[in-house]
């Protein structure tokens, strides 16, 4: 196994023009990262970071996205977010709106028109959501603004939008950089940028734990904390790799061809977790709204007030409120699986190629068919994607962190599944290139 590792690394390292890609796509990383410490101007930095720590889930899934662009209120704090939510819900409306679909379906010049309208679609976002949390900490402007501007009280909402632009712009810059890297780097430059994001901040994670339970807090129980706590991370991430590897494979037979001796017959694979973090962010992004309100309003969440119970429903901490997170994320499971993999189209893609499934005759029986592995497939999908994003939330509760301390410590949630899919797509991408590579020198 280790020896196979090695080979395909010197196979790969061999490739220069690999190599070169590779370099390029660091290189834009790095200037992404470079950009998330320059801050937005007008902003206090220091008050700031206290002031978003531990707000929610969604701004915590937003800080991840913008490599910590977001708790550093950088010019690209929200980095590459808008996009991923404009991509989804213009892949959404494809559904709904003819036109999209009829473009979605005229190959490389429709997928074009898409992505333009996808681009437009993310400045909208980019602003939205910019002048939502901007307005939202802006409630209490001492917590936002430099105390050289606190006197224009009249004119603060000036401030804030140009703050609201200038975090768009920075968005639409992140678009840019990860268009660069899926032209001329490696993987795809979105999935790379948020994972290089991620990876950024597990630093923190480990110096957080240090600070935590070593040092001049170390007891023997701290130590025992200290080493549980990694064999958790540790646990997860094989867990992870292992659920987001998995595959049901429904076996399927062509009615003109002969399987040849020793070959297996094809199937259609169908991944337990087909809507990959897809689920979460949503659930999380509608359980953020309602919060984020009452912020803007500036509300305290009082006993027998609405504000109480706006955080008893919505704030994944309360019981309440995970239960809620756990229902959104197993629906929008079932809703984006059932939109990504459609039973329907690959039906008639097999009859149309004389193709079908043991034991069911094609169309109506095996669109059926295809619907419930979906359905049970999806289902141990759903409960696992549950189970991963309120996996944070319990190990914050039982270990009884700050609110600072669970922003920083991520064990499990969204982040892992992330850094795990997008490593191993980069990889048989990288494989791929490769080996084509070679095919193509042996010809030459």
């Amino acid at each position: 196994m280790f020896d196979k590792f090695i080979e395909k690394s010197k196979q790969i390292f061999s490739n220069r023009e690999i190599v070169l890609k590779i370099i390029i796509t660091f290189a834009f990383l790095l200037v992404f990262k470079a950009g998330t410490y320059i801050p937005i101007p007008l902003i206090d930095t220091t008050s700031i970071k206290a002031t978003i720590a531990g707000q929610n889930e969604f701004l915590a899934i937003l800080n991840a996205f913008s490599g910590g662009g977001l708790s550093n209120f950088s010019i690209l704090a929200l980095g590459i977010s808008p996009y991923i939510t404009s991509s989804i819900v213009v892949q959404m409306l494809q559904l709904v709106i003819p036109k999209l679909k009829e473009w979605g379906e005229q190959g490389e010049n429709g997928k074009e028109k898409i992505n333009r309208v996808t681009r437009y679609v993310t400045i909208v976002i980019a602003l939205l959501q910019a002048l939502l949390i901007i307005f939202s900490l802006g409630a209490k402007p001492e917590n936002v603004l430099i105390n050289s501007v606190i006197q224009y009280n009249n004119i603060y909402w000036l401030f804030f939008v140009y703050m609201a632009i200038v975090i768009t712009a920075g968005s639409a810059f992140t678009m840019w950089l990860a268009d660069l890297i899926t032209r001329y780097g490696v993987g795809n430059g979105s999935s790379m940028i948020i994972s290089a994001g991620i990876i950024s901040s597990i630093p923190t994670m480990f110096i957080t734990l240090s600070n935590k339970y070593l040092g001049a807090n170390f007891t023997g129980w701290n130590l025992f904390f200290f080493i549980l706590i990694i064999v958790l991370y540790v646990a997860m991430i094989l867990g992870v790799v292992y659920f987001e590897g998995a595959t049901r494979k429904i076996p399927i037979k062509y009615a003109n061809r002969q399987t040849a001796q020793g070959v297996q017959d094809a199937n259609i694979p169908i991944k337990l977790n087909s809507a990959s973090v897809i689920p979460v962010i949503f659930a999380s992004t509608i359980m953020s709204i309602p919060l984020t309100i009452i912020g803007v309003l500036g509300q305290k969440a009082s006993d027998n007030s609405v504000a109480y119970w706006f955080d008893q429903v919505f704030s994944t901490s309360k019981p309440i409120g995970a239960t809620v997170y756990v229902i959104f994320i197993i629906f929008f499971s079932y809703f984006y699986s059932f939109m990504q993999v459609d039973p329907d189209k690959i039906s008639e893609n097999l009859e149309k190629q004389g193709a079908f499934i043991p034991g069911y005759r094609p169309g109506v029986e095996t669109k059926n068919q295809i619907s419930k592995t979906l359905f049970r497939v999806t289902t141990i999908g759903a409960i696992y994607l549950a189970v991963l994003a309120l996996v944070p939330i319990i190990v914050s509760l039982s270990f009884g962190f700050s609110s600072s301390e669970s922003s920083a410590i991520t064990i499990g949630g969204t982040s892992l599944i992330i850094i795990v899919g997008v490593a191993i797509e980069t990889f048989r991408q990288i494989e791929t290139a490769s080996e084509t590579k070679d095919y193509k020198g042996f010809m030459e």
